[in-house]
C-alpha cells in the first residue's frame, strides 16, 4: 500500500491566509468597515475563526496586514518594488514614479474600495484611524522624508527645508482629490504636482 505524503501545513496555512485577506477586503468594502466582523471574514474566507484569532489580535489587523500585502502585490505587478522610492539622482523623476504608481493602485477597484471604506471609518474612528495612520500611512510618508533628504544631502532641496512638511505638497493634493471627488487623479496631474512642489524646494 502506497503511503500518501503528509499535507504541507505551510500551503494551508498560506493558502488561509489568502483567503482571509481577500474575504477582509471584500468586506470591508461591501458593508464597511464597522459591519465587517472576525466571523463574517471566518465564513468568507471559509476558515473556522479561530484560525483567524491563531494570527491575528481584531480585525484591524487583518485588514492592515492585508493592505500591506495588497499594496506588494500591486507593486510586483507594476514592475516595481514595494516600499522603496528609487533614487537615480533625479528627483522629480522618481517622486514622479511613485506617484504614478499610487494613482494607479487609487484607481484600481480592488485597493479603491475597501481603502474608501477605511479612510471613512477612520474620520469617526479615530482608534481606526490612529491605527491606520501609524502602521500604514506613516511608514509610506517616511520614505518621501528620507528621499527627500536624500536629495537636500545632493543640493537639490534647500537645506533648510522640511522634509516632512515638503511630502505634502505633492501627497496631501492627491489624497484630498481622491477622498473628496474634487477633480479627476492621473499621471499627468501627479506629475504636474511634483513639477510645482519642486519648482519651490529648488535652491535659489
Amino acid at each position: 500500500m502506497v503511503k500518501k505524503p503528509a499535507p504541507d501545513a505551510t500551503r494551508r496555512s498560506e493558502s488561509s491566509r489568502r483567503a482571509i485577506h481577500d474575504a477582509a477586503l471584500a468586506l470591508v468594502g461591501e458593508v464597511g468597515y464597522p459591519r465587517t466582523t472576525i466571523e463574517a471574514i471566518a465564513a468568507r474566507a471559509g476558515v473556522g475563526k479561530q484560525t483567524i484569532y491563531r494570527w491575528w489580535g481584531s480585525k484591524a489587523d487583518v485588514l492592515l496586514e492585508a493592505f500591506v500585502d495588497l499594496s506588494a502585490q500591486a507593486a510586483r505587478e507594476a514592475g516595481g518594488e514595494p516600499y522603496v522610492i528609487p533614487d537615480t539622482g533625479d528627483l522629480a523623476a522618481d517622486l514622479k514614479t511613485v506617484l504614478r504608481a499610487t494613482v494607479d493602485q487609487l484607481t484600481d477597484p480592488r485597493f479603491a474600495v475597501p481603502s474608501r471604506a477605511l479612510a471613512a471609518e477612520g474620520l469617526v474612528n479615530e482608534q481606526v484611524g490612529r491605527v491606520f495612520v501609524a502602521k500604514l500611512l506613516e511608514p509610506s510618508l517616511q520614505l518621501y522624508v528620507d528621499r527627500l533628504r536624500a536629495a537636500q544631502e545632493a543640493g537639490q532641496v534647500r537645506p533648510e527645508i522640511d522634509p516632512r512638511i515638503a511630502l505634502e505638497l505633492f501627497v496631501s493634493p492627491l489624497a484630498q482629490r481622491w477622498l473628496q471627488h474634487t477633480g479627476p487623479i492621473s499621471h499627468d496631474y501627479t506629475d504636474t504636482l511634483v513639477d510645482y512642489a519642486l519648482n519651490g524646494l529648488a535652491p535659489r
